[in-house]
């Protein structure tokens, strides 16, 4: 069964990536455990094609609005584009994004692998500046932990123009918030652990594009790199997606709600969450994005221990890295050495799950109370 592009994400969400309907068919694609496939046939090999893979790349590629790879993680999927540029070539990149990518990054430069070009995403004139020579912009919107929103349509108009690839990390906003490709974007970067499979008990990525050209550099660079992703795992992402679009509504209604309750805080000294008014980022965020997504980065009124106690206190907010599941988790972003200098020691990332709203908040006001 396939999904008509012109439904809503929510019923592409229940419908994409279901095998034809007919008498005693099986409404879910099956776990298809194999390795070796007889000759003759469009697959080859088991690290080249798996009918369980092609089920969820077709339910992401109808979210998303252009074909879909699925990777082994969300970093192999990342290191999958870089690994498709020539040696030497210019990447501009957030200098406040995932820390992966900002490590991932800076061993490259390191090596003389590539050149990288860290700058602040929020400032387009800069990122636009930065463009020359360039043969890729990575864009990370909003970033992880601070939440900063890029110009998307500005920044990807102005790279195209010059004739550098776009790449999206779309994992905070989702296809539900904002749609990269159909702004012009090259290609599309999901952490499938996060929301799509929603769990917390797989770890898979995925890339999207409109381009073949792109498509088939990306789908060689999983082949001979070996960055497949499991049948098993790719089963339970598509089981997740089902629900994803209730789940990502429900936490993201409670994060605005529990943003405007930690603004009022007298223990908190700032939020960001596009979502607010007063958020630094709402007027750009709202102009091309539906929604403001389920992540709310607080600062707390205190040192790095003491938001580490903050954190270990809590019995609902799970004190744990990830984010993206049913529960709510959080954790002070710099207890991690390779997070970014940038990042205030008492920054706390949390990713709000699908639990009632006046519970967390009993917890979390408990939680910021306890480390005093």
């Amino acid at each position: 069964m396939t999904s008509d592009k012109s439904l809503s994400p929510e019923t592409i969400a229940v419908t994409a990536g279901r095998p034809p309907f007919g008498p005693d068919s099986a409404l879910n694609p099956p776990i298809s455990l194999n390795s070796t496939f007889v000759a003759g046939g469009a697959v080859g090999y088991g690290r080249y094609g798996n009918e369980t893979w092609l089920a969820l790349e077709e339910a992401i590629s109808a979210l998303e609005g252009g074909k879909t790879l699925t990777y082994s993680s969300g970093m192999a999927a990342v290191t999958a584009v870089f690994s498709t540029l020539p040696v030497g070539a210019k990447v501009v990149a957030s200098n406040q994004g995932y820390s992966g990518v900002m490590t991932l990054l800076g061993n490259y430069s390191a090596a003389n692998r590539l050149q990288v070009a860290f700058v602040s995403i929020t400032d387009t004139d800069q990122v636009i500046k930065e463009l020359s020579g360039a043969t890729l912009l990575w864009i990370e919107s909003p970033t992880n932990p601070g939440l900063e929103v890029a110009d998307l349509p500005a920044l990807i108009k102005a790279a195209k123009a010059s004739g550098v690839t776009v790449a999206v990390d779309n994992t905070f906003a989702t296809a539900l918030n904002q749609k990269p490709l159909a702004l012009g974007a090259d290609i599309v970067m999901n952490s499938v652990t996060k929301y799509l499979a929603g769990h917390s008990d797989v770890v898979l990525g995925s890339l999207s594009t409109s381009d073949p050209v792109h498509f088939k550099t990306l789908e060689d660079a999983r082949k001979f790199n070996g960055s497949i992703p499991g049948p098993f795992e790719a089963f339970l992402a598509l089981r997740g997606i089902r629900t994803f679009p209730l789940r990502f509504q429900k936490s993201s209604e409670t994060a605005l709600e529990l943003a405007k309750r930690l603004s009022a805080h007298p223990l908190v000294t700032r939020v960001r969450y596009p979502g607010l008014p007063t958020d630094s980022e709402h007027e750009k965020a709202k102009a091309f994005m539906k929604g403001f997504g389920a992540i709310v980065s607080f600062e707390y009124a205190g040192d790095g221990a003491q938001t580490d106690k903050v954190c270990e206190s809590s019995k609902i907010v799970t004190y744990a890295t990830s984010l993206g599941g049913v529960e709510s988790l959080w954790e002070r972003r710099r207890r991690w050495p390779i997070e970014s200098q940038s990042v205030p020691e008492s920054l706390i990332r949390l990713s709000v799950g699908c639990e009632n709203v006046d519970d967390l908040w009993a917890d979390i006001d408990a939680a910021l109370h306890a480390a005093k």
